[in-house]
Parts: structure tokens; C-alpha cells; sequence
């Protein structure tokens, strides 16, 4: 065969992401807040596209009065999707669409309503429920490693000095708890004895959370390890080799310790289920409050109301004056072809915008719809949930969802949460139905705050008493949810509600 060069004309089909359809799926992940600076930009980079105030101002926009129902729809799957789907993406023709037309409603069938909210959305946005945080709860990070630790130096140091010394090495931890420095740069300082120093430290150490004050990882973990009366010389040796669980040399770290199989997966499940940095429970300065972008208010017949939190969105029209103004002064082709170009480019994220709205509210409707339980009833009610669900009951993609879900909140009378809230795993129960580890949670938060401060409740007399309320764990999955909820084990708990009642 012989070679040399030739022309072949072939037809293929493929995939092409234009720019437009690349901006608005990533208008998709934007948080409301993002939203409004990315419109900022594009209103300093676009002389056409203005923000759209009354009746007035809306008059000069570039678009013609919308019919009554113009977009009273049943919020059919969102274009981008629907592009990608199909394979068209080039297929983005422009539409003007001021998105200030009368808010639409549209009922979803199991008592949910959604709507495009106007500018006055809620005066209270407090409202928090007993069992959800509300907006100012999640948007400040409360009290600092600093505070807390030097709340408890007057109860435990046995004399002024030594509190002294030990609120000198707190002052000098960093955000996750370790000491940094070394005691003899703190002896010299402080010009005091390496002895002083410690016996600070291990004052410091003493303190809750277990673990503040180590100065390496293994010393964090062997802290925790003996509050939790689990440092015996096994678990020494294994948090003495850390560096091969991190290289997962598991056979040779199980010869080192002299263990079987079974008890080798146990000491394993231990070390992990300990907090490699604890000051970082604790924030530090209070950020800013979380500005919810969906809104849930009860309707008059008991259904739900679903609306756009627009008071942080700026409504974008294009300015039909000035777009006629520039195109009499366009006498040559290149700024005509500007000119058509910004006003293409306007059309397409006003579009784009709008489609946004719409696909957000599908995607809030159908959870509202799927977690009706915990809106009435609280997180006790929470249903097992996944992306790939909300996504097959509106008949999107599984990444269009993460993407909506992603970074938004939602409002309603229980609190403020995040899309992403709604979404967990499931837990099987005694009468064979799954049950939400949120729900789980709740339930083992409800135990521990009603538990006498002089029977504090192990993690085996919380799994009975879950299993009689249906919930059939295992000790080490109860052992793992408290300790997601902030909760400490019995020996912490029992620690904290000592010094409580010393207070």
C-alpha cells in the first residue's frame, strides 16, 4: 500500500460545548450572592444590558410585552440540559426576556406550589425550629479555641502561676489545636524552669477537647487514646507507626502489634474515629450571615410555596434607547458587527439567567415534594435521598442537580439549611424502611440531652435504646454519628457536665 499524503472527507457527530452553553452551566453552581457579582461584571463589560427597575424604566427595554401567561409552564427540563441531551448545542438562538414579569405559580401536585418571589420576600428570617439552626446560628462560628480552653484554666489550675503559664501556651496554639513551638523557647520567654513548663503543658492538655496542646500527630492521638482508656501496648505501638497506616502497610503493622485479624480492623476503626486536629471545632471570627436562595412558606390550604429569593438579584434587561442610538452611529461593519455581538451576548444570559430560576425551582419544588415529612414534622421525618432520585423525577441529568444544589440554601420556618442537607443516606429500620441518618442523629442527640448528668450513656446503652425506638445499629456506627454531631464520648460528657456544675 503505498503511503503519501490525501484528503478524506468523513461525517461524524460529536458533542460541542459552545461558550454561551459553557457560561450557563456554570451559572448553575453560582450561590445567589456569586450570582449578583457575575452580573456586576457583565454590566461594567456590556454597554446594552441595563437593570430593570419600575413600569418605566422597563418600557425602554429591548423586548416586547409578554403575554399574561408567557411563562406559566410546567417548568419543562432546562435547555441546557435538553441541548446536551440531544446533541445541539450550537442551537442556542437568542430570546430577550425580562425577567420581571408577573410571578408565575405553578401547582406540582402533593400540595407544593412554586413561584418566582418578588423584592419583599419575609421579614423574619430567624424562625429556627428546635431541631434545625437557624440563619444566625449558621452564620456565625461561635466561640473560639482560645475561649473555651481559658474557660476552663480557673477551674483546674491549682494555683495562679501555673494558670499563668497555661494561658501563655493556649495563647500560643494554632487554629487546630498543636503547640508549635517548643517548651524551652517558652521557658525562655518566660524565664521559668523547663519543669513549669511542663506541667502547663500538660495542664493545657487536660483540657477539652482532648488533644489541644500536642505538639505531633501521634501525641494528639495518644492524648485521645488514654481519655479513652484505649492506650494500651498495642494501640501504643500502632500510633507509633503511623507512617505506615498512612502508607497502608497493614500486614507489617499487624505483626509490630501482636494482634489478629479481628482485633487488627477494631484498633483500626479506633484510631480513625479519633480527631487528628480538634481545634478546629471551634471557629474563629463570626463570618457573615447565609442568605438563603429559596424560600418555603406554608400555603393558606396547607400546600407549599416555593420562591426565588430575588433581593439579592439584580433584574437585567436590555436597553432597547441606547441600543437604537448606537446602531444610527455605526457607519462601518466592524462596529455593527460590536454592536450585534453585545446585543447576542445580553440575550444569551438574560436567557440564561432565566433558566436558571426556572431549573432551580424544579429542583427545589420536587424536594420540597419528596421531603414534605421534615417541613411538617422536623428532621425526624427526613427521608433518605439522592441526586440520582430528584433527578429522574424531573427528568434531568444527575449533574444538572449537584450543580443547583451546590452552595444554595434553602428557608423555611424550621431554619435555614443547604440543598445538599436534604440529601442522605439511608438506614435500614426494624420494620424494613430506610430512615434518614439525619433522623438518626436527631434521635441521638434527643438521648444525650436528656441523659442524667449522673448516668451518662455509653455508646452500647445508646444502640439499646435506639434499637427499642426501631433504629438497629452497630456500636462503632452510633460511636460515628455523635461524634459528627460535635458530641463527645460518656467520659467526655461526663467531664463537661462536671465543670458545668462547678459553674
Amino acid at each position: 500500500m503505498a503511503l503519501g499524503p490525501r484528503l478524506d472527507l468523513r461525517q461524524t457527530q460529536s458533542l460541542v460545548m459552545t461558550p454561551q452553553l459553557q457560561q450557563a452551566i456554570k451559572l448553575l453552581a453560582l450561590s445567589n450572592l456569586e450570582i449578583e457579582s457575575f452580573i456586576g461584571d457583565a454590566l461594567a463589560a456590556n454597554p446594552l444590558l441595563d437593570v430593570g427597575g419600575d413600569a418605566g424604566e422597563r418600557s425602554n427595554s429591548f423586548e416586547a410585552p409578554p403575554e399574561p401567561d408567557v411563562r406559566r409552564t410546567t417548568l419543562e427540563a432546562s435547555s441546557v440540559d435538553r441541548l446536551i441531551g440531544e446533541g445541539r448545542a450550537a442551537d442556542d438562538r437568542p430570546l430577550d426576556i425580562d425577567p420581571v414579569t408577573a410571578a408565575p405559580e405553578r401547582e406540582t401536585g402533593d400540595g407544593v406550589t412554586v413561584q418566582v418571589a418578588d423584592s419583599a420576600w419575609g421579614s423574619d428570617l430567624r424562625g429556627g425550629g428546635e431541631e434545625g439552626p437557624a440563619i444566625d446560628e449558621r452564620g456565625s462560628h461561635g466561640e473560639t479555641l482560645v475561649e473555651h480552653l481559658e474557660a476552663q484554666i480557673g477551674l483546674v489550675a491549682p494555683d495562679a502561676h501555673s494558670a499563668f503559664l497555661a494561658r501563655y501556651i493556649i495563647g500560643l496554639l494554632d487554629e487546630t489545636g498543636y503547640l508549635p513551638v517548643t517548651l524551652r523557647e517558652v521557658c525562655s520567654d518566660l524565664g521559668v524552669p523547663l519543669v513549669e513548663s511542663e506541667r502547663a503543658l500538660a495542664l493545657v492538655q487536660s483540657l477539652d477537647p482532648t488533644g489541644v496542646g500536642a505538639r505531633t500527630l501521634s501525641e494528639c492521638i495518644a492524648l485521645q487514646a488514654r481519655e479513652a482508656d484505649r492506650y494500651d501496648p498495642c494501640m501504643v505501638r500502632l500510633i507509633d507507626n503511623l507512617d505506615l497506616v498512612a502508607r497502608g502497610e497493614f500486614a507489617r503493622l499487624r505483626r509490630l502489634c501482636g494482634v489478629d485479624e479481628e482485633d487488627f480492623a477494631e484498633m483500626l476503626s479506633e484510631l480513625r474515629s479519633y480527631d487528628p486536629k480538634p481545634g478546629l471545632r471551634f471557629g474563629g471570627e463570626s463570618s457573615g450571615a447565609v442568605v438563603p436562595d429559596v424560600l418555603v412558606e406554608p400555603g393558606a390550604a396547607g400546600d407549599w410555596t416555593i420562591t426565588l429569593n430575588e433581593a439579592t438579584l439584580p433584574r437585567l434587561i436590555v436597553n432597547r434607547r441606547y441600543y437604537l442610538e448606537l446602531k444610527g452611529g455605526c457607519a462601518d461593519k466592524a462596529s455593527r458587527g460590536w454592536l450585534t455581538e453585545k446585543l447576542s451576548d445580553a440575550n444569551w444570559l438574560i436567557k440564561a439567567l432565566d433558566q436558571r430560576q426556572k431549573t432551580i425551582l424544579k429542583v427545589a419544588g420536587e424536594l420540597v415534594r419528596q421531603q414534605q415529612g421534615f417541613f411538617r414534622h422536623g428532621v425526624s421525618h427526613l427521608k433518605p435521598l439522592t441526586l440520582r432520585a430528584i433527578a429522574e423525577a424531573i427528568g434531568m441529568h444527575e449533574s444538572t442537580v449537584s450543580r443547583v444544589t451546590s452552595s444554595k440554601y434553602l428557608h423555611c420556618a424550621r431554619g435555614t439549611f443547604e440543598l445538599k442537607y436534604f440529601f442522605t443516606s439511608g438506614i435500614a429500620t426494624a420494620g424494613g424502611e430506610g430512615v434518614s441518618a439525619e433522623a438518626v442523629k436527631a434521635a441521638i442527640r434527643r438521648l444525650i440531652d436528656a441523659e442524667d448528668p449522673k448516668a451518662i450513656l455509653s455508646d452500647d446503652a445508646l444502640v439499646d435504646l435506639l434499637k427499642a425506638q426501631g433504629y438497629d445499629l452497630a456500636r462503632r456506627t452510633v460511636a460515628k454519628y455523635r461524634e459528627a454531631i460535635g458530641l463527645g464520648s460518656s467520659v467526655q460528657r461526663r467531664r463537661q457536665k462536671a465543670l458545668a456544675a462547678v459553674r
